[in-house]
């Protein structure tokens, strides 16, 4: 019986132990999925006043519902997907009391592979300088554009050269299209646009003098601040025109996109960053982010964070999501050039020196993760390479590709950007790229907002409206309207509008229907009179008759 009872207990006790296994494996896939989570899922909970459950139409309720698993299951099969992803992001690890800001390129070059280690160099043209630089979006091809007129592409692994252009005038910024084929420069008076060859394709006349150019990929935009203010938005798939705002800010040096939802932000003298889409002529978000001017922005690709630095010496970290300062540091001199890598590394360049800080929005660091020091030179130009531990720095003597390990995507999606793409897989991502073409009617500052439904009580939306109202009409009380049903709806206006409207074709179709009516009644008449209704029916003789009759 001793025996029995021991066996029930181990029994029992492997029992619970596959139990609480199981539900910490699904606690750990929760966990793992909530990252990939975008929308949240509310259909389940009755007690949530937002619930699927509380929609009173069943349609939209099925809608919904589909919607929720549908966005469920991309998560899922997100997380899932990690087991096939056998690379990881490498650090740099100090021992005791090293530190690895202490590292410099040079040792980092003797310590790595011999591939990892053609991956820095430094391309001395001081004639030219200073220089911007681009990678294309599979960090495969880099651009690089000289003040005085030196344009230049290349593949920078095999450094096999692409084309080189001496323009023999000003040259502010370059930005690659779609893929390595064209390339945009933003020239003394017009932007150009070039291929690959060097051959130049169009001269956009409507960017005029412009400093800065953003190219957004999903939406095929290239996108584009002048001297005296003016931004504009031109789709580079036909050629039309999309947006051109006036900001009223004046000069403006700062510009950057933010990868999430498509929006431009800009850095003005006042110290003010606006946010702006091409569907409206005003800014759709004003933050005051420094006492100076602001000279350099950047946004992490989850559009999560933006990372700002002015005149005033002042490095700062915000959440976009609340519009709040996260962190702040000070800088020697004021940074000019902001970028942030796919991981999340935040890279600052102020006059010669080049500091790259470590997980700068999860807390204040006390120290970077890596600095670089670029002698007699400053710094112009920083861009982090897509999928690969590269950060390139653009300066007054030239170009430099530094080293920092843990920078880039380790894994990549072959049908997003693929860094090794042959010819044909890039003639296929093209076409596939403009069939998946996003309209410019479609960025908002929340991507999420179309199809979904909005679900606030009366009593939350009128008093939306009412601190809308207020907030534009300072001293005027906000009196809600009445929404009228029945006589004076959108529909029965519509129709009441349309009586008011000479169409021929519809002049001509009532006519042809009056013609039918009186047929039909004319050969109704002659029926009823031969049945012997009290008219007496007539033929062709009776014109010879005495009396003319009556018709």
């Amino acid at each position: 019986m001793a025996g029995d009872d021991d066996k029930r207990k181990k029994a029992a006790a492997a029992q619970k132990a596959v139990e609480l296994h199981i539900e910490q494996k699904k606690v750990a896939d929760k966990l793992k999925t909530v990252k990939y989570n975008r929308v949240e899922a509310t259909g389940g909970d009755d007690e949530n006043p937002y619930s699927a459950k509380n929609l009173q139409d069943k349609k939209a309720r099925g809608q919904y519902k589909r919607q929720e698993k549908k966005y469920s299951e991309v998560a899922t099969r997100a997380a899932q997907s990690e087991v096939l992803l056998t690379q990881d992001a490498g650090y740099i690890e100090a021992e005791g009391m090293e530190r690895t800001y202490k590292f410099s390129q040079k040792v980092i070059r003797e310590n790595v592979d011999i591939n990892t280690e053609a991956k820095g160099f430094d391309l001395k043209l001081k004639e030219f300088g200073p220089y911007a630089v681009d990678y294309t979006r599979n960090g495969r091809n880099l651009l690089i554009g000289g003040r005085k007129g030196h344009i230049a592409t290349f593949d920078w692994k095999s450094k096999a050269l692409g084309c080189e252009l001496h323009l023999k005038e000003t040259v502010r910024d370059v930005k690659w299209l779609h893929d390595q084929t064209m390339f945009a420069v933003a020239q003394k008076q017009y932007t150009y646009i070039y291929d690959r060859t060097g051959m130049e394709i169009h001269c956009m006349r409507k960017f005029v003098e412009i400093n800065r150019l953003e190219f957004l990929p999903y939406h095929f935009l290239l996108c584009g601040i002048s001297k005296n203010g003016q931004l504009t938005w031109q789709d580079t798939s036909t050629g039309s025109l999309v947006a051109q705002h006036r900001t009223r800010f004046g000069d403006c040096n700062a510009m950057t996109q933010n990868p999430y939802n498509a929006i431009i932000n800009l850095g003005h003298s006042n110290g003010v960053v606006s946010l702006w889409s091409p569907n409206m002529n005003e800014p759709l978000v004003k933050m005051f982010c420094h006492k100076g001017p602001v000279k350099a922005l950047a946004v992490d690709r989850g559009g999560y964070y933006m990372a700002t630095s002015g005149l005033d010496g002042r490095l700062k970290v915000w959440d976009i999501r609340s519009y709040k300062p996260v962190h702040e540091y000070y800088t020697h001199t004021p940074a000019s050039e902001l970028s942030i890598s796919q991981l999340g590394m935040l890279a600052v360049g102020f006059g010669p020196n080049v500091a790259v800080w470590k997980d700068a929005f999860k807390e204040k660091q006390k120290s970077p993760y890596l600095t670089h020091l670029l002698p007699g030179s400053t710094v112009n130009s920083l861009k982090f390479c897509p999928y690969d531990d590269v950060l390139g720095v653009g300066h007054n003597e030239g170009i430099t590709s530094m080293i920092v390990p843990g920078s880039g995507e380790p894994n990549y999606d072959a049908f997003e950007a693929n860094p090794y793409q042959t010819a044909t897989q890039a003639k296929r991502r093209e076409v596939m790229s403009l069939l998946d073409k996003i309209q410019p009617e479609m960025i908002s500052l929340n991507p999420d907002f179309i199809g979904s439904v909005d679900r606030a009580g009366t009593e939350t939306v009128m008093e939306e409206k009412r601190l809308a109202f207020e907030a534009n009409n300072l001293g005027e009380k906000f009196v809600p309207k009445k929404k009228a049903r029945g006589k004076s709806s959108a529909h029965n206006k519509f129709l009441r509008k349309q009586t008011n409207i000479v169409d021929p074709l519809r002049v001509k179709a009532l006519e042809d229907r009056q013609k039918e009516r009186d047929a039909k009644e004319k050969e109704g008449k002659r029926k009823r009179g031969g049945a012997g209704n009290g008219e007496k029916e007539y033929s062709a003789l009776d014109r010879f008759t005495a009396k003319k009759p009556k018709w």
